[in-house]
């Protein structure tokens, strides 16, 4: 047995922000007092710059979830933002590259969201659950989180294929997950054969497969699973099968 390190309260690695352009909407700032009106006027061009490539790109989180990437027309996507055409394609280059960028997009929120989890590696147990119940409530807000991602299976992946920062993102994700299997190894709790990916496959099989499929599920099982009571039957269930599933045999 590994010894243990000194127990703490993990707080998930703060994500960085995507270095390539045109995906990175910086948070836009004031000029300060004292600079010259030319630097002033740049300032402002660099604001509305950053506030309509955000505008473009929150647009196109919406149409791409309603009309999916074959369907998602550039023209809606422009009438959404209030912006035009042409502004769309100056700053994102063409309407697969802006699907590649909200497909970044809503991975870097999810980041985000995790990145303010506190969990207490004093108790493992607990610090997965809670980790779970991230995952799962997460999913359950963010339905765009959940269509983005099929849209893009359905094609295949090659989207993602062509990202240089998904896999920086979801590096991230099995980094928060890691301290906690980890703790829960040093403790003599958790199995000491566990692959991570493959905890991590199992938490965001069990949270996806629910919601990116509960139309037809209710339909076939004649159950209302959009309910919030069997929601909460299902995370319930799903945090028990992932503490079975990396708890250390007797």
């Amino acid at each position: 047995m590994r010894p243990a390190r000194s127990p703490t309260t993990l707080r998930a690695p703060t994500p960085r922000l995507s270095t390539q352009p045109p995906c990175y909407i910086p948070v836009p700032s004031r000029p300060t007092e004292g600079i010259s009106t030319v630097n002033k006027k740049t300032g402002i061009r660099a604001q509305q710059a950053d506030q309509t490539r955000a505008r473009i790109l929150k647009a196109a989180v919406k149409v791409f979830t309603r009309d999916g990437y074959s369907g998602g027309r550039v023209e809606s996507i422009s009438r959404e933002a209030e912006s035009n055409d042409r502004m769309l394609y100056y700053y994102f280059g063409s309407k697969e590259r802006l699907f590649i960028c909200v497909l970044e997009h809503t991975y870097e929120q999810f980041n985000k969201a995790e990145s303010k989890l506190k969990l207490n590696l004093e108790d493992p147990l607990q610090a997965l659950q809670d980790m779970v119940a991230f995952v799962w409530n997460y999913y359950v807000k963010h339905p765009e989180f959940v269509a983005i991602l099929s849209i893009e299976n359905l094609h295949k992946g090659q989207h993602a294929q062509q990202s240089g920062e998904l896999r920086r993102l979801s590096g991230e994700a099995v980094g928060v997950l890691r301290p906690i299997i980890e703790a829960g190894q040093a403790k003599g709790i958790f199995r000491q054969d566990l692959d991570i990916k493959h905890v991590y496959l199992m938490i965001a099989s069990l949270c996806y497969f629910y919601n990116s499929n509960q139309h037809t599920l209710s339909s076939f099982l004649g159950e209302p699973l959009a309910e919030k009571r069997q929601q909460q039957d299902w995370l319930a269930f799903i945090s028990d099968l992932v503490v079975r599933g990396v708890m250390r045999l007797p």
